[in-house]
């Protein structure tokens, strides 16, 4: 072989004593070869240094088996998890992940998923983001399928899942009445999401099916930062919370340290603190956290069958999926521990 010329298939094919296309299937997820072909081929493309080209076969099939990734709160314990258990998923199936960043803003997040469209992926999953309609229009036109994962909106051709979040809020406040709270208050998320918008109207909605009311409310925009910063103005006022629902664990920490450190609080005693996701830190002895359990396999499993649906031809009529989460009860709350509902 000459050197500096690139190895083919064609090279591999004829080291091993097999047909072209016998390398292609072994190198294609999802063909099908003979246990003894792969292991030829597989022999004979480690013996002369090949690699099969992606890219090219890309151009060649139309499709690339990269799923695009948008992803904005990486900070948050929920996503990261998430977001490995989203990418294991989708390699199991034969499909790789590039991972793209985004911020809030709607034209930062149009701008990444543009980015996205050019690397001719053939899916995209945006986890804690929400999309204009313009752009959610412009991927349909490009033929590829969307999944929203932790976020849902008012798009009747676009399918989301999400936890029960406005069924979590519910049970957050029921929980917090059989404890016997009275000043109930809560600390939002982000306020354009729809996580927050649905976790805060079930709280409220739990609240007045007991002829109760919200206390008081302050914003923690889904960061440690401004959720310490709404705890201590919430705990400054003249009558302060003895109970806070928070919209998330992230924040529930953040809200717990400034009740203890700076007010000398002692959690549950003086203030029940509940957050939602139920990330691994909210089961340290440090936090105890009473929590909504997001159910992040169960979410993975349901938006990587719907994508790989939509990719493969077998699409359904979009939906807005929720998936139920328990209520997990812990020691920053009064009632007892290992409690589930």
């Amino acid at each position: 072989m000459s050197e500096g010329r690139s190895i083919t298939s064609l090279d591999v094919a004829k080291r091993a004593g097999v047909s072209q296309s016998a390398v292609s299937r072994v190198f294609t997820p999802g063909a099908s070869a003979s246990a003894k072909t792969a292991e030829k081929v597989k022999a004979a493309a480690a013996e002369l240094g090949y690699r099969p080209n992606v890219l090219a076969r890309a151009m060649v099939s139309g499709k690339s088996r990269i799923i695009g990734l948008v992803v904005a709160y990486l900070d948050n314990y929920f996503y990261p998890e998430a977001m490995e258990l989203l990418s294991n998923a989708l390699q199991e199936r034969g499909y790789h992940v590039l991972i793209f960043m985004a911020t809030q803003t709607a034209g930062n997040i149009d701008d990444v998923v543009e980015e996205i469209l050019d690397y001719q992926v053939d899916g995209i999953v945006a986890a804690s983001v929400a999309l204009s309609s313009n752009l959610s229009a412009r991927c349909r036109a490009a033929d590829v399928p969307i999944v929203l994962f932790n976020r849902r909106q008012d798009d009747s051709d676009m399918w989301s899942v999400t936890s029960d979040n406005f069924g979590g809020g519910r049970k957050a406040a029921q929980h917090f009445l059989e404890c016997g709270y009275d000043r109930i208050g809560y600390i939002a998320g982000w306020e354009g999401a729809s996580t927050q918008r649905d976790r805060e109207a079930g709280f409220r909605a739990g609240l007045e099916a007991a002829n109760r009311t919200l206390h008081c409310r302050d914003v923690g925009n889904f960061r440690m930062d401004e959720a310490a910063n709404a705890a201590r103005r919430l705990l400054r006022q003249d009558e302060p919370p003895d109970a806070i629902f928070v919209a998330n664990d992230h924040m529930a920490f953040a809200v717990m340290d400034v009740a203890r450190s700076e007010f000398d609080l002692k959690v549950p005693e003086d203030l029940g603190i509940m957050g939602y996701d139920d990330v691994p830190v909210a089961s340290w002895p440090a936090y105890d956290l009473t929590t909504i359990r997001q159910r992040a396999r169960r979410m993975v499993s349901r938006t990587v069958d719907i994508l790989l649906n939509e990719i493969e031809g077998y699409p359904g009529d979009p939906m807005q999926e929720t998936i139920c989460g328990p209520l997990i009860t812990r020691g920053s709350t009064r009632l007892q521990k290992g409690r589930r509902s």
